[in-house]
């Protein structure tokens, strides 16, 4: 039998399985400028840290300065590619 990966929501700070949480990575945004872009199918090299695809937990991150501290990245990094990008799935889910 094996076992589920399990991470942590830099948000919330809630332990879950990783197929239930958002890796996100550092990267740049659609100008090119650096910020913290979803990686959903967890692919993209380098450091990532994992949020719940909810609005509550990417609130509680930025409020918090997660993304910045779990990337070891600049903290002011633009978190917005998140924010759309959460905000689009959670009008999926709603739409069903």
């Amino acid at each position: 039998m094996r076992t589920e990966p399990v991470r942590t929501c830099v948000g919330c700070r809630q332990r879950a399985a990783k197929r239930e949480l958002l890796r996100v990575t550092a990267g740049a945004d659609a100008g090119g400028h650096p910020a913290v872009v979803p990686d959903p199918t967890a692919t993209a090299p380098g450091r990532g840290a994992h949020v719940h695809p909810t609005t509550e937990c990417y609130e509680l991150a930025v409020r918090r300065r997660a993304f910045g501290r779990a990337l070891r990245a600049d903290p002011g990094l633009s978190s917005v590619p998140v924010r759309d990008h959460v905000a689009a799935a959670q009008d999926a889910a709603t739409s069903r």
